[in-house]
């Protein structure tokens, strides 16, 4: 049996980062309502680090009495915690670094450089009372090592929940149940959260493995969309777990072809190519 778990849609954060598009903040404020009424667990607004137009957005989604919880997406940096407080929110995501190719090649930092500003960023936003996960960005090309250690300084602060990233999408479905098998032996009670690409046309199959491997949360995006190749498919997702699994989910699936086609209009795109058509 699948056990129940969590969606985090980031259509309006990692979807936009997709070639070309670019949401008004009036689409950004439908998709959320959308998404709402389909039932997704959690909405990722966006960062609202990126300016005053993000924040706007993000304003109008947090003060709209959604039932799904709101969160933003942050670095490892009190100045972005602070703007997050600013638009309402108090249910982050920070995410930092952890493979040796983003912290020394990427940002010419160290691994204690990243421990460092984790700790500092943790106790900004736990003083501030938010609700935090923390996210470990290109976890796939990590060291397993750093890579707990990381996790491990997350949940000793008070965090219970690690986004584990492939952020370039090199991994496939055997190779994700086995490291996230290992990551919740050693990890406890921590909550895993799965971040899968596309690159490889493996996101939605490795999202699957995560979830047969015990991840309590998974990532997608509306029609896939999302950097370079995209994300896993939201309704690709849902259908599989109906379809295959017979799982039974709390969401309206009636709301899955007027979301896909307003968004797929919104982006720019031709006629979504999704489970839902």
């Amino acid at each position: 049996m699948m056990r129940p778990f969590t969606i985090v849609d980031t259509t309006l954060r990692d979807g936009e980062q997709a070639p070309g598009v670019a949401f008004t903040w009036r689409e950004k404020v439908t998709i959320a309502r959308l998404l709402d009424r389909l039932g997704v667990d959690q909405i990722e607004a966006g960062t609202p680090a990126m300016g005053e137009v993000e924040q706007h957005a993000i304003r109008a989604i947090a003060s709209s009495g959604l039932r799904c919880r709101v969160t933003t997406w942050n670095r490892l940096l009190p100045g972005d915690i602070r703007a997050s407080l600013a638009c309402g929110v108090r249910d982050i995501h920070i995410s930092g670094p952890v493979s040796d190719l983003q912290i020394r090649y990427k940002l010419g930092k160290s691994r204690r450089w990243v421990l460092d500003r984790l700790r500092e960023a943790l106790r900004f936003a736990l003083d501030n009372g938010c609700r935090v996960a923390v996210g470990a960005e290109d976890a796939s090309r990590a060291g397993h090592r750093f890579l707990v250690e990381y996790a491990l300084l997350a949940r000793e602060m008070g965090v219970r929940r690690l986004r584990y990233a492939d952020t370039v999408g090199v991994l496939e479905p055997l190779a994700v149940f086995e490291r996230i098998t290992r990551l919740k032996e050693e990890l406890g009670d921590m909550e895993i959260e799965f971040h899968g690409h596309n690159d490889f046309g493996l996101a939605l199959a490795n999202t699957v493995a995560a979830l047969k491997a015990g991840a309590a949360c998974v990532d997608t995006t509306v029609c896939g969309l999302g950097e370079r190749a995209g994300n896993a498919s939201l309704e690709e997702l849902v259908r599989a777990m109906q379809g295959i699994y017979q799982v039974k989910m709390r969401l309206n699936t009636a709301i899955l072809p007027v979301l896909t086609r307003f968004v797929t209009r919104a982006a720019g795109r031709g006629r979504a190519r999704t489970a839902c058509g």
